[in-house]
């Protein structure tokens, strides 16, 4: 894995956090515990800050940026689908999801439990409500997130909290 300080600022990473070996975290970050980090993920606060809630999964290839001086929240229980881009989001609530390709914007808010389709667009300053399902580019509200929803989506999370805490002893490389 690639942890770096960056002028003084030196990423905080909780416990059973997993970060891959091709991933990189630069700067003024803070990883809450059972954070997952997938292969090719970029979180990058070189000079914006970063903070990502516990349990939360950021998916393979994402980016996360901050811009200067901001600070771009990702709550606890997100989903940070593969190839996400999340770029300066003011907040992306508790048990969110962003699908796959997506990307959310500068000062956007996603609600919690809320959940942007694949490859949908959050523009910038975009407001999408707790429960609620977005998609197109750029999103409009399309459904409402319903309780079975929830209730399936929590145990789909625990997935990843598993696998930043087995990840470290049982991921074996192969040459």
């Amino acid at each position: 894995m690639a942890i770096f300080e960056y002028k003084g600022m030196r990423p905080r990473i909780g416990n059973d956090v997993y970060i891959a070996d091709s991933a990189e975290v630069i700067g003024n970050v803070v990883l809450g515990d059972g954070v997952y980090v997938g292969p090719g993920a970029k979180i990058r606060g070189d000079y914006g800050s970063i903070v990502v809630g516990d349990g939360t999964a950021v998916e393979e290839n994402c980016v996360i940026h901050a811009r200067p001086g901001e600070v771009c929240t990702i709550g606890s229980r997100v989903t940070l689908g593969h190839m996400s881009i999340i770029h300066n989001a003011k907040l992306i609530d508790d048990y969110a999801v962003v699908g796959m390709g997506s990307i959310v914007s500068d000062w956007a808010v996603v609600g919690k439990w809320s959940v942007i389709a694949e490859g949908g667009l959050v523009k910038n300053r975009q407001e999408i409500p707790p429960d609620k399902i977005a998609a197109g580019m750029p999103v409009k509200i399309i459904a409402e997130v319903k309780d079975t929803y929830k209730k399936d989506w929590t145990g789909f999370k625990q997935l990843y909290v598993d696998l930043a805490r087995t990840y470290p002893g049982d991921l074996k490389r192969i040459d």
